[in-house]
């Protein structure tokens, strides 16, 4: 038995639904501007360039639900946003796997939040610094139960939406991903190796907004339920 000098950090995972097991989280990796519309919202070619990634830590991970978890309003920021967002869970790693076979590697999907301090990142750009404080900071990525793919299907075409208090955000289709679900998977394992409890958040449709202390959101994908998450006052 090994003998740490620290007690190990715990173990993140989620849900499945309908499973008494739950799902190990290794890593996130998320998929910026993946909807043409975001893409035209923040100012940039919305054409199919290449696909770029960048990741959040597995203790970003909020477990969320239909009824309900609370998140910190984070400090340094006064422009904190929401991207709702169709999320892969990973059973099966592998490195350039191709879009016809990506499918095989999924073990389910999830409706979860990328959390943004908006101003942070914007000011990374500009100055040609990392994100990490932007985005990968702790409670930035409240995800709901998984479905496991074999219940589900292929996630091809679904409703994906985001009302904060009860007013809609977001709503769009996941058939409009610049970038689809394979071809996600093909692009990325170029560069990395997947790995089993590996997540992928693929990217956010338009209408991303601020959101305050006391605001309630509610996230939803067709198929995959909904969660609500409270900005703590």
């Amino acid at each position: 038995m090994t003998d740490y000098v620290l007690p190990p950090a715990a173990i993140n995972s989620l849900e499945v639904v309908g499973s008494a097991k739950r799902f190990p989280v290794n890593r996130i990796f998320c998929v910026g501007r993946n909807y043409a519309a975001h893409a035209r919202e923040m100012g940039m070619d919305p054409g199919r360039i290449p696909p770029f990634f960048f990741m959040k830590p597995a203790l970003a991970l909020v477990e969320a639900n239909a009824q309900g978890v609370t998140i910190p309003y984070p400090p340094m920021t006064s422009n904190f946003h929401h991207e709702i967002e169709l999320v892969l869970a990973i059973s099966k790693g592998g490195m350039n796997i191709h879009a016809a076979q990506a499918w095989d590697h999924i073990y389910g999907y999830a409706v979860g939040l990328d959390m943004t301090r908006r101003d942070l990142q914007l000011d990374a750009c500009s100055n040609r610094q990392p994100w990490e404080f932007g985005k990968a900071f702790s409670y930035s990525a409240p995800i709901g139960p998984l479905y496991p793919a074999e219940k589900t299907g292929k996630m091809t075409h679904a409703a994906i939406s985001l009302d904060v208090n009860g007013q809609i955000r977001q709503s769009s289709n996941i058939d409009q991903l610049t970038w689809s679900v394979p071809e996600i998977i093909e692009h990325l394992t170029r560069y990395e190796r997947l790995l089993p409890g590996d997540l992928i958040m693929t990217g956010t449709p338009e209408g991303v907004s601020a959101v305050v202390a006391g605001d309630v959101l509610t996230g939803m994908i067709d198929g995959l339920g909904t969660i609500k998450v409270t900005i703590n006052k």
